[in-house]
């Protein structure tokens, strides 16, 4: 479909979706593994992408053993991110106009990541943006992680909205998951990964960035 139904809230993703931090954990990542002495590839890594932490434990655990030591290597990663993104993350394009016609629209937005609350409030705060959303639902928010539907259904109680009239917006498989799962209207954005069967048949619509997204919502009604 190239047009989507009008939401009663709009719950984003945050890495890869508002935020273009997804290469940088990549690098930052496979460099720390290598670092450790673990020969992880790009096309391994991206099979994380929108996992929870202790999914992505339980993967890396099964994939390498006992050798992979998840918490050093993560210490050594987030070393690394914080030396290449400086001292900020750019945003991805049409963050800004797509709050703005939400905003109009009186349309509230929420959060619901993966991330921890203090790379998130960091990451929000450097572009002002903190004030933008009603609600952010990060790690240890919801017992389980994405791709189950926890965090979506999080964000939307918070809100106080049926998660059946939201709308969330995805840049990954998993994270297409999770929204569909929770029963919210999905639109993947695609960053890193591109999208599969799968996620075709779960999303309203495959969006080549915010600005398409925004379009899209203008045909349900949202421009005023």
């Amino acid at each position: 479909m190239s047009h989507l139904p009008r939401p009663a809230a709009v719950i984003f993703d945050m890495d890869g979706l508002l935020f273009d931090t997804e290469a940088l954990y990549l690098d930052a990542i496979i460099g720390a593994a290598h670092d450790h002495g673990i020969a992880l590839t790009q096309a391994v890594y991206l099979k994380t992408i929108g996992m929870s932490e202790a999914a992505t434990r339980t993967y890396f655990a099964d994939r390498f053993g006992s050798r992979f030591d998840f918490d050093a290597i993560w210490q050594t990663a987030f070393e690394r991110f914080r030396q290449l993104s400086g001292d900020g993350v750019p945003l991805k394009p049409g963050v800004t106009e797509l709050l703005d016609r939400l905003d109009s629209a009186g349309i509230p937005c929420g959060i619901a990541t993966s991330s921890r609350h203090d790379a998130t409030a960091h990451h929000l705060s450097v572009h002002d943006l903190a004030d933008r959303f009603a609600c952010v639902i990060a790690h240890g928010d919801y017992e389980h992680g994405k791709p189950h539907p926890a965090p979506y259904l999080t964000a939307a109680a918070r809100l106080n909205r049926d998660p059946e009239a939201c709308l969330a917006l995805e840049d990954s498989l998993n994270g297409v998951r999770a929204a569909s799962a929770a029963g919210m209207t999905t639109v993947m954005v695609p960053d890193l990964v591109a999208p599969t069967a799968e996620a075709e048949e779960l999303c309203a619509l495959i969006a080549r960035d915010l600005h398409h997204v925004r379009d899209a919502l203008d045909q349900a009604g949202l421009r005023t």
